[in-house]
């Protein structure tokens, strides 16, 4: 997995939890769920750059 993807992924996870920490703050729970969407999204791409650098090495 290149560093760009790396960081780009834990990003979006970073911004995931963002969503959800506001959205739990702010009772808004679409936003709260649109934030565990994000974080599963994040490590669903985490774990396919992990599966590509598996079939490399």
């Amino acid at each position: 997995m290149g560093l760009d993807d790396k960081i780009d992924n834990k990003g979006d996870e970073l911004k995931g939890k963002a969503k959800e920490a506001t959205g739990k703050a702010t009772d808004d729970e679409q936003l709260e769920a649109e934030g565990k969407g994000d974080q599963m999204g994040a490590n669903v791409k985490q774990a396919g750059e992990k599966i590509k650098d598996a079939f490399k090495g």
